[in-house]
């Protein structure tokens, strides 16, 4: 009968080592000592003059508040930094080549002043988006057969992006054909040689951080980025390589699940951005202070994905929810830290002082991260380990 005794252990032991690569991967990924909060805008840059009042809007709510070292939120702003040049297109006649319009057109003026106005006062840190929300060459491919598309093309200045299809939204890949293409790796390391200069033209400083376009790139890409300077690039939690037939994003043979903190081959720190806050598809302060709570739990950050339509259109409701937001997290985290995503980068690449040590807080925080392992969890609750892990976590909480 002795073997009964030893048979719970030996499942345990069993279901660990099938599970040991995420498992292992849970407890290195760094733990963080305090709540940590960043809203994470993307898609600004040249837009719609109305772009300017949403952008003071912003930061009229974000300065109403400070965390417990007396800083406001920080909103990072992803940035693009061009628009088609719609007059000079349409006047080089049917050939159509492309000519870009940058943010620091007079057109923008107002935008870019905002932008920098914000930077100045600490509650805006740009990040690096793009050149452009595209491929130029691929979105002027795709104006060619689509009349809605050349027709968008034509229409600036102040386009908005997000009313282009959304395989085209893809920088780096030719998504004007699906499945889409790879670019030739010399356009590439040409195409991020550019933008990186423009942004460090109007900026001051090249960008220490990219957000991906609908987050499809691939190494080559990333590996140019580095060169430049780049230090982080934020993630889903996983690379997208392409568009597949569908126009869906697809991981290819690249779906190994990435981790905050994580560095890629290039030398990159990845950070993980998966939870969303979009007020005008419905999402309530509720939800986000749900992913705090959650993302606090596990030790890691709480960064909040959000777009600028959700503050250029019919915003009152969204910035209703945004200081609901902030003013619930201070309320329910009284340690909350506000900070920007460069910045959180450095905590982990210089492994600073938000970073946990106690290993007792630490194995708390990796069982919260364990139970978001479905198969795992599942298998532990109907075997036990999971009662005994919950256990240990609460004890030694």
């Amino acid at each position: 009968m002795a073997w009964l005794l030893l048979a719970p252990p030996l499942v345990w032991a069993a279901l660990i080592l099938i599970f040991l690569r995420p498992l292992r991967a849970a407890w290195r990924e760094p733990t963080l000592r305090h709540p940590v909060l960043i809203v994470e805008s993307d898609d600004w840059g040249p837009g719609p003059a109305r772009h300017a009042t949403a952008l003071h809007r912003l930061a009229e709510c974000l300065l109403k508040y400070r965390d417990a070292t007396g800083r406001p939120p920080v909103m990072t702003l992803g940035l693009t930094l061009s628009l088609p040049d719609s007059p000079a297109i349409r006047a080089a006649g049917p050939a159509l080549p492309y000519q870009a319009l940058p943010l620091t057109a007079p057109a923008y003026a107002d935008i870019l002043a905002a932008i920098r106005e914000g930077i100045a006062a600490g509650i805006f840190a740009p990040q690096l988006h793009g050149m452009a929300h595209y491929w130029p060459e691929a979105l002027m491919r795709a104006g060619q057969a689509d009349p809605q598309v050349l027709d968008w093309i034509l229409a600036g200045p102040g386009q908005e992006t997000e009313s282009l299809p959304s395989p085209l939204q893809s920088r780096w890949v030719d998504a004007s054909v699906l499945p889409s293409r790879t670019l030739p790796e010399p356009e590439i390391r040409a195409a991020v040689a550019e933008e990186i200069a423009l942004y460090t033209q109007i900026f001051g400083d090249s960008p220490a951080v990219v957000v991906p376009p609908t987050f499809v790139w691939t190494e080559t890409v990333e590996a140019a980025w580095a060169r430049g300077g780049v230090a982080c690039v934020v993630t889903p939690g996983r690379r997208y390589i392409g568009r597949d037939a569908a126009g869906k994003p697809t991981t290819g043979a690249m779906g190994v699940a990435l981790r905050n903190g994580q560095t890629g081959a290039a030398g990159v720190l990845y950070l993980v951005r998966d939870d969303y806050f979009e007020p005008a598809y419905g999402h309530t302060a509720e939800r986000a202070l749900d992913a705090l709570r959650g993302k606090t739990a596990q030790g890691r950050p709480c960064l909040l994905e959000t777009h600028r339509f959700n503050f250029t259109g019919e915003h009152a409701a969204a910035l209703r929810e945004l200081d609901r937001l902030f003013a619930e997290a201070l309320s329910r985290h009284t340690d909350l830290r506000f900070t920007s995503s460069a910045e959180l980068a450095e905590q982990y690449r210089r492994h600073g002082d938000w970073l946990e040590t106690h290993l007792a807080r630490r194995f708390a925080a990796w069982v919260a991260r364990v139970r978001r392992l479905p198969r795992f969890w599942k298998l532990a609750r109907l075997t036990g380990l999971g009662l005994i892990l919950s256990g240990l976590s609460n004890r030694l909480a």
